[in-house]
């Protein structure tokens, strides 16, 4: 079997409604699918036209719609669409677009109905979701509300655990064996370890998690490295690890990852490690969400992208309403799309002008950084840049900077702030050695104005650049 095949195999395994199916079955889908391209726009399958493949997400994102339009669900990696003509009268019902570049398997209609009469499993998955999909996302949403549902359900295996002592090798051999894209490795706890970190392993000991290893960090840390098949995993072992307990909600874990910028989620259960939760299970749980919305800013082109997201923007705000989040999950939402609509105007704007002359960072402050946005708001930020700034030599590039930033967040609904509260004024814009200075003054000598800047600045938060400038 080439290798080609066994990497659709391998993949299409993880994914209802393939993932109870056996070898011989998963071979004979993985031999027979076709493979197409999609650039972002492009129509997939017409309203009507005749339909004999079920279609699968490799990678990417399609939304499939209604007959009048109205988005009908939307889909990331693993997602199916086309089994509900395939079940009825061999017609596209529900027209399919790719948002996103994307790749897509396609499973003969001769596969699908043989898999459909041997599999009970797989028969029930999709006529269940393909005779009432709408009906079963809300039913979905009332049982199991992202804002309730503990992350422990999103768990699907227990974690791959492996000693620090172990080699780079033998953890690729057992990500390998096992289908793994992350390993957690331990090690016996020493003093000053975070206890809520130290468990007792099977054997009675007790471990330390140490940290965390992803496909990536094999590639990056070790492949572009040139590091020896023999390396101790603890040469390169994340230690700034991202736990989550289990008892968490859903929502939660979702932020968690969107704050520290994580697609792996470590799981504890009483501080023992039960699980790893990839940013795949959260957008398949809830692809509608903030987490795909926050993805989605990140894959924009130009500053044109940014604005047209702005209904899915008051979208999620509604979402988060009607399922009765309260006003902090509110606010910490908006403020992490707030923060990623900035970020992306940032690294667009820094496109545009070239490498910046002095590290810098763009923060922002107020009801932002605080987490307590809301929908209607303006913007407040600054920029504080290296002390090597030199202003005949460097204010051109951030005024240039600032302003396409300003002008970026306003054309997204974040209206230029009335007192000027923004890194286009140059006093909100200086190095830190002036900062400090302006943070002295205003505690040694308070009046109504350095109260209100007080007030203000308090509350920082780096969204962009070099985040020692602003600890």
């Amino acid at each position: 079997m080439s290798v080609e095949v066994n990497e659709i195999r391998d993949h299409i395994r993880r994914f209802p409604p393939f993932d109870r199916l056996g070898n011989t079955q998963l071979d004979e889908i993985a031999q027979s699918i076709e493979i197409a391209y999609y650039k972002a726009g492009s129509e997939i399958t017409r309203f009507g036209e005749p339909i004999h493949h079920l279609g699968y997400v490799r990678s990417g994102a399609v939304e499939v719609y209604r007959h009048d339009g109205e988005l009908y669900h939307r889909l990331s990696e693993g997602g199916i669409f086309g089994h509900f003509g395939l079940l009825r009268n061999q017609q596209v019902r529900y027209p399919a677009t790719a948002i996103e570049d994307s790749l897509i398997y396609f499973v003969p209609e001769r596969v699908f109905n043989h898999l459909c009469e041997i599999d009970g499993y797989f028969a029930d998955f999709v006529e269940e979701s393909g005779s009432s999909l709408q009906a079963s996302v809300e039913q979905q949403q009332a049982e199991n509300d992202m804002l309730v549902t503990r992350v422990r359900r999103l768990i699907s295996r227990a974690p791959l655990l492996l000693t620090a002592d172990q080699t780079v090798r033998e953890a690729a051999l057992r990500m390998t064996e096992e289908n793994a894209s992350a390993v957690l490795v331990i090690r016996p706890p020493v003093e000053g370890d975070d206890p809520s970190r130290v468990f007792i392993g099977e054997d009675k000991q007790d471990w330390f998690v140490s940290g965390i290893i992803t496909d990536r960090d094999m590639r990056i840390r070790v492949l572009a490295q040139g590091l020896a098949s023999d390396c101790l995993l603890e040469k390169i072992t994340t230690p700034k690890l991202i736990c989550i307990r289990s008892d968490e909600s859903v929502y939660e874990a979702m932020l968690a990852m969107l704050r520290a910028n994580v697609h792996h989620l470590p799981v504890l259960h009483r501080r023992r490690p039960v699980g790893i939760v990839h940013l795949s299970d959260i957008i398949r749980y809830e692809t509608r969400s903030s987490l795909y919305l926050v993805s989605n800013i990140a894959n924009q082109a130009d500053m044109r992208g940014l604005e047209r997201l702005m209904p899915d923007v008051r979208a999620a705000f509604v979402r988060l309403v009607e399922d009765n989040a309260n006003a902090q999950m509110v606010g910490s939402a908006l403020s992490t799309i707030g923060r990623a609509l900035m970020r992306r105007a940032i690294e667009l704007a820094e496109r545009e002008l070239g490498p910046p002359p002095v590290a810098y960072c763009y923060m922002t402050n107020g009801s932002m950084a605080r987490n307590e946005q809301s929908i209607v708001t303006d913007q407040d930020n600054a920029l504080i840049l290296a002390d090597d700034f030199d202003p005949d030599q460097h204010d051109e590039y951030f005024q240039a900077l600032a302003q396409r930033v300003s002008d970026a967040l306003d054309a997204c609904g974040y209206t230029y702030c009335k007192g000027g509260i923004m890194a286009i004024t140059e006093r909100w814009r200086q190095p830190i050695s002036v900062w400090r200075a302006y943070f002295t003054e205003w505690i040694d000598q308070p009046d109504p104005e350095r109260l209100l800047h007080s007030s203000i600045f308090f509350d920082l938060d780096c969204v962009y650049g070099d985040a020692v400038l602003v600890e």
